[in-house]
């Protein structure tokens, strides 16, 4: 049998191989992400908590670091080779592509070595002490070696095959975590050493990942160069003696400044949490310095693990979606465009719905399996999802604002937000002290979505009436859903303990094993999941034996 080529695909269809490619690879990372706190956070002992709280401050500035240090070039990339392979200007986008590994190699070395220098100083700012200034130096050293991987990522995604970007951001987090928790085991448990100690070698983890993400990357981009010779060969060449590749990529970065300030939309808003929560609350209350350094990890370093599997799935249809958006936008093809925009909507709605009220629903027993049996950090992981909802729904539609050349309205909308959040945090903290910067957030993110469905509606021309209707729809089958997962929960506290680890793991199976089955059977019972992902529906329905 003909294997099918991409080209061959519909955009129906390209949207869902090129989401389920990214959302395997996102989920899984973030799945590995989240399971490994378990022993993780078992091995560190009295200090979990702390060791967490520094651990994810180091992580923010971090993300911060690598996003400035690509310059935003990687989703530019994917953009412009999209936009010159849909003009059959191969030879323009490879030339773009090698002048971009280039300068993010420079960009690298140098935020890397920033990073390294100014630790002392975003420590202090951030009001983590001293003990944060090694933990982010570790860091620095990933940061170098990752502009040039983003840039590979990127390419692939140009050309619209999400399967190398996908495989290797799972290999990377899978050598990530196994250096990490080889390392803990070792200093926590056989050498009895300091957690400060696996903090470091915890973060260092991050550049032990990305030797395997290089290696797979690479593989891939010498597999597809009989794809990109074929290409070559059929290039236009019409633009290329024309196109200084060096304005080019000035043009590229130039254009790639609102990706770096959207891609880092949510790093920006757990700045603000981080230099503002530890100095507000020690003015404010009689806490101890390393009583506010639990408390932080408890809103943000906590949650983040759990909530950041949900956002993956957000992200994963923001990205796979990019390039569809620009060739469609780029040939004129609005009633295409309208609907993709649509389909995104829907998928957007149809995954992330569920998912995020059953992560609600079991909140309790979630923090019992991954941290402990804690009423006060269940109910911060409930607020928590609900800002991870607004979030996942940001990156969104700000890359699908971005694929239709609008980031710079898109950047207008996440300052609106991040001003919102700013001017509020301060008094929410005062007032719900932990949850105040889970709570601004909801708020400032909720602005900048509001803000970005309204203008996607005008320059798209997208029948949201058409949207609501399926996300009414979804929403009445999420709440199906969570009557019979209310159900199972229940019946099974009579024969668990939510409060042992090992029962709460069988709770949240078991719930959200039914649960889910339940949501998925009805969406193929009732024919909204052939709306969604086209004929693939029918083969799960013949599968399953449902009429």
């Amino acid at each position: 049998m003909k294997e099918t080529q991409p080209s061959d695909l519909t955009y129906q269809e390209k949207m869902i191989q090129g989401s389920a490619w990214m959302s395997i690879g996102s989920i899984f990372s973030r799945l590995l992400g989240a399971i490994y706190i378990i022993p993780w956070y078992a091995w560190m002992g009295e200090n979990a908590r702390t060791a967490n709280g520094l651990f994810n401050m180091g992580y923010t500035f971090y993300a911060l670091f690598m996003m400035i240090s690509t310059a935003g070039l990687p989703g530019a990339i994917a953009k412009q080779i999209a936009r010159y392979n849909s003009m059959g200007e191969y030879r323009t986008s490879q030339r773009l592509f090698i002048k971009a590994l280039q300068a993010t190699a420079i960009l690298g070395i140098f935020f890397g070595g920033v990073m390294f220098l100014t630790a002392p100083l975003l420590a202090s700012l951030s009001g983590g002490g001293r003990a944060l200034i090694p933990v982010i130096q570790a860091l620095s050293i990933a940061v170098v070696a990752f502009p040039c991987m983003s840039v590979l990522r990127g390419y692939f995604q140009g050309q619209q095959d999400m399967r190398p970007s996908a495989i290797s951001q799972l290999v990377e987090q899978a050598l990530r975590v196994l250096y990490m928790l080889i390392s803990v085991f070792i200093i926590m448990k056989v050498m009895k050493g300091d957690y400060l100690s696996a903090v470091i070698q915890s973060t260092f983890a991050a550049s032990v990942g990305m030797i395997g993400s290089y290696g797979v990357l690479l593989f891939y981009w010498f597999k597809d160069r009989k794809r990109s010779d074929h290409q070559m060969a059929y290039s236009l060449n019409k633009a290329a003696p024309a196109i200084d590749t060096k304005k080019l990529l000035f043009e590229t970065v130039r254009q790639a400044i609102p990706f770096i300030l959207l891609g880092s939309g949510i790093t920006f808003y757990k700045l603000i949490d981080q230099v503002t929560f530890i100095h507000t609350m020690d003015a404010n209350t009689n806490y101890s310095h390393d009583q506010l350094v639990d408390l932080y990890a408890l809103f943000s370093a906590n949650p983040d693990k759990l909530t950041m599997v949900v956002v993956a799935l957000g992200t994963s249809l923001a990205l796979t979606s990019l390039p569809m958006l620009t060739e469609l936008f780029t040939q004129r093809r609005r009633p295409e465009l309208a609907k993709l925009v649509n389909t995104n909507i829907q998928l957007f709605a149809f995954i992330m719905l569920p998912a995020v009220f059953g992560m609600i629903l079991l909140a309790y027993p979630l923090n019992t399996v991954f941290y402990s049996a804690d009423v006060l950090g269940s109910r911060v992981l409930i607020v928590a999802c609900w800002s991870g909802l607004v979030s996942a729904l940001f990156m969104m539609l700000s890359t699908t604002l971005q694929g239709v050349s609008h980031s710079r309205i898109a950047v207008k909308y996440l300052l609106a937000g991040l001003l919102l959040k700013a001017v509020i945090q301060i008094p929410l903290i005062e007032l719900l002290e932990v949850y105040g910067p889970l709570v601004a957030t909801f708020f400032g993110l909720s602005l900048t979505c509001g803000l970005c469905l309204w203008k996607l509606r005008r320059v798209v021309r997208a029948n949201y009436q058409l949207a609501l209707r399926r996300c009414v729809l979804i929403l009445i089958l999420t709440l199906v859903m969570l009557v019979v997962a209310v159900i199972v929960r229940q019946l099974s506290y009579l024969a668990f303990d939510p409060s042992s680890r090992l029962s709460a793991l069988v709770i949240c199976l078991l719930t959200a094993g039914v649960g889910g089955g339940v949501y998925f059977y009805l969406s193929l019972k009732i024919r909204l999941v052939d709306k969604l992902v086209g004929p693939q529906a029918m083969k799960w329905r013949r599968r399953l034996r449902i009429k």
